[in-house]
């Protein structure tokens, strides 16, 4: 199962619709006798490098956004124990304080789940919601430091979601900011055009070999070219929003992971 739900992410309508552009092509060089041999290296230069490129830019921003999310979970974290673990313990004031810093962090990570999954277009007015979750926390920094907080800790917790608001910025330029347009549209137009230029090829090739292999063999490298440059290019599509809960490989922002990292 696991192997299917994979294999469904990197073939879909997309890689049924150039296949059949390949083989309707390639059929029509051979009845028409249509043939060339073209060098196989234009494939790599044109299609192939830019999507490896593409797929390489896109993994390298999810490596980042990962990177920033920790950073973000890891400064959230010391903020919340430095202002804790400086307040006396036991008493119920102290007990509702900590209960509603808790709760702010979860409304922040919470937030941001919302906005790094939503659409570009309704992302906004959730982005502003964050903004006001971070403006919630720096109060209560204010509040601890007017109830006797040492200078020095209220200095630390105002670093800490200063840094925690920078990695949230780093994962947000993922988020609006993709790899180079032009290179995927580039590519995009290559793979829908790639099995009607090269088709002349591979009736050539179909003419080369038609003593030693059967007709169906005929359509065989044309479908496997499809098949990989789509593959890639599905691999890239999924690789580019690492929010978007789609493919294997995007970003998890576990609300419950938060709140077990909060735990006494």
């Amino acid at each position: 199962m696991e192997f299917l739900k994979s294999a469904s992410l990197i073939i879909n309508a997309k890689t049924l619709i150039v296949t059949i552009i390949a083989i309707l092509a390639t059929w029509f060089c051979l009845e028409y006798h249509y043939f060339a041999d073209f060098p196989l290296t234009l494939v790599g230069i044109a299609v192939v490098f830019p999507v490896v490129f593409s797929i390489n830019s896109a993994y390298t921003r999810r490596e980042r956004g990962l990177r920033s999310y920790a950073e973000c979970k890891g400064f959230i974290l010391g903020f919340y124990r430095t202002a804790m673990d400086n307040m006396d313990e036991g008493t119920e004031e102290v007990n509702e304080v900590k209960s509603r810093y808790r709760q702010k962090i979860i409304d922040l990570f919470s937030d941001m789940k919302s906005f790094f999954e939503s659409e570009v277009s309704e992302a906004r007015e959730r982005e502003i919601k964050i903004y006001k979750d971070i403006k919630g926390l720096s109060k209560e920094v204010q509040q601890l430091r007017n109830n006797g907080l040492a200078g020095r800790f209220a200095s630390r917790l105002s670093q800490y979601l200063t840094r925690s608001v920078a990695a949230f910025e780093d994962m947000k330029t993922i988020f609006y900011y993709r790899t180079p347009k032009g290179i995927r549209a580039y590519s995009k137009i290559f793979i829908y055009a790639f099995p009607i230029l090269y088709a002349p090829y591979f009736a050539f090739l179909s003419q080369k070999y038609a003593e030693e292999l059967p007709l169906v063999f005929y359509y065989v490298m044309p479908i496997l070219y499809s098949f990989i440059l789509v593959s890639l290019a599905n691999i890239q599509d999924h690789l580019e929003q690492p929010y978007d809960q789609i493919g294997e490989d995007d970003i998890i922002l576990d609300i419950q992971e938060i709140d077990d990292m909060l735990q006494e």
